[in-house]
């Protein structure tokens, strides 16, 4: 009897051993009430059997001959913890709630505690980790990795937020996340895709690059670059020898690498190695903080920008996919041009959102500590557009203007109680058509501002906060800050090479 039934078990097909990706892992977070893709590898043609026990039944798939397999799965309600089943492989303490991706560069990357020679971390720190139990947030860091080609997979696990794990969050998706998680009691997870230094070409799709004419210099520029790679990288071998074996007190900085084929700086390379392998996982939005590496292109920035958003979108199947970033902060080396290209391209691409943090700047550290301010600035786009909630998304944005007389009256949206804080408002600057700008006086009337300079008869253009680091104090009634702006369209002269 025992040998009659151990040779009909050897008859049934072998359950596949699946493998799945890094993002579909313990401690996951799946977006509540959608149609979310599971997926992974098997061998070529074997049966791979999901299940979820949120929801009754199992969905049925086989990989493909290149050992490919996925499936469509719907979720419930925001809530957990559940397991997900893929054959024998089983995953623990699934939540649904809502996922967010947050990319960029340092800003974005910066967590909320990082020990070097000292502790840097975000304002407050030790008391932010020692009440960072939050068991529904849940964080995923995508390993940095440059690559040729679009990669499948990547390293990294899912963290639940608590004491111990906080400090390697990154520091405003935190905030963002313990605002949406506050106001609505949805799980939030947090998809991390962040690296220093980086600008956007880094995380733009290569294609995207090689067919606009636009973007042409870009690629022009990085293909010159490999060409002279052998010859750049060893001449810096030499100068970085000499640096180091240079014991003088007045030994300068060390060069900077040449840029060669892995470089993150590379066009589309971070798209590649750090985007392109989370695609399938569905998302609520993105929430993005990046700019200061492209602030000496800044008007190539206005086109870049807003065809990154568009491309990612179309990874993601949603052209209407929420994408709220932060504009620069004022600091000595960032220009008001790339500020004003965030503002344009806000203007100018659908469901977006930008937060203003003209009141959150340091001239000498490019990297301002308060990102609870950034957080919680980000999350009232979300909270407003996304759950419904009513609150007042961000300060007053230059709308229009009118020429009246000797004077330039200055509209705006989300301009809702004008106020000028600690004095006089400041920062208005005021030119006729020689484009000779000088400081203005300014005075609010009721929701618009009326500007003017006893010398300028016939005034042409007004400009706002345009410098690179101004001291702006005009805000509305929520205490949110105006976004510098410019009303004319003269040709800029300080943006370096495309």
């Amino acid at each position: 009897m025992y040998r009659l039934i151990f040779f009909l078990l050897l008859g049934l097909p072998a359950m596949a051993q699946v493998k799945l990706p890094a993002i579909i892992s313990d401690n996951m977070v799946l977006q509540q009430q959608s149609t979310v893709t599971l997926w992974g590898w098997a061998k070529p043609g074997e049966a791979v059997k999901v299940e979820a026990n949120w929801s009754k039944g199992a969905q049925s798939t086989k990989a493909d001959a290149a050992g490919k397999w996925a499936v469509r799965m719907k979720t419930g309600k925001a809530g957990g913890p559940y397991t997900l089943r893929f054959n024998d492989v089983e995953i623990k303490n699934v939540l649904l709630g809502e996922v967010w991706l947050a990319s960029g560069q340092s800003n974005m990357e910066f967590v909320v505690v990082r020990q070097n020679n000292n502790y840097t971390g975000v304002l407050n720190y030790e008391q932010e980790i020692a009440g960072a139990n939050y068991p529904n947030i849940r964080m995923i860091d995508v390993g940095n990795k440059v690559a040729n080609e679009p990669q499948e997979d990547f390293s990294g696990k899912w963290k639940v937020c608590s004491p111990q794990t906080v400090d390697t969050f990154s520091a405003v998706a935190y905030y963002f996340a313990k605002e949406i998680l506050r106001e609505t009691g949805y799980p939030v997870g947090i998809i991390n895709s962040t690296w220093g230094g980086t600008p956007a070409e880094s995380w733009t799709k290569q294609e995207v690059l090689e067919n606009d004419k636009d973007f042409k210099v870009i690629m022009d520029r990085f293909r010159q670059q490999l060409t002279e790679y052998p010859e750049a990288i060893a001449k810096h071998k030499l100068v970085m020898e000499k640096w180091r074996a240079d014991t003088s007190s007045k030994k300068g900085a060390a060069p900077r690498e040449p840029m060669g084929p892995n470089n993150s700086k590379g066009p589309y390379k971070l798209y590649n190695g750090m985007i392109a392998p989370i695609v399938n996982y569905t998302l609520k939005g993105v929430i993005w903080y990046q700019g200061e590496s492209n602030s000496d292109r800044a008007y190539q920035y206005r086109r870049l920008f807003p065809a990154m958003i568009d491309s990612w979108r179309k990874d993601w199947k949603n052209e209407n996919l929420p994408f709220y970033f932060v504009q620069i902060s004022p600091h000595r080396g960032q220009s008001p041009e790339i500020r004003d290209a965030q503002f344009y391209t806000h203007r100018t691409v659908k469901h977006t959102g930008m937060v203003v943090t003209t009141d959150n700047g340091d001239s000498l550290d490019i990297h301002p500590r308060n990102k609870k301010l950034v957080g919680e600035r980000l999350s009232r786009w979300a909270l407003k557009y996304e759950y419904g909630k009513k609150v007042v998304v961000s300060g007053p944005l230059y709308a229009a203007s009118k020429i009246e007389g000797n004077k330039i009256r200055i509209s705006f949206d989300h301009a809702d109680g004008l106020q000028a804080k600690d004095g006089p408002l400041q920062e208005f600057m005021i030119a006729g058509n020689d484009q000779q700008f000088v400081p203005a006086m300014a005075k609010i009337e009721g929701n618009t501002i009326l500007v003017w300079h006893d010398g300028v008869q016939q005034p042409a253009a007004v400009r706002f906060a345009w410098r690179n680091f101004p001291h702006p104090n005009l805000f509305n009634k929520e205490g949110l800050p105006a976004s510098p702006f410019k009303t004319d369209n003269w040709k800029q002269t300080t943006e370096g090479k495309n």
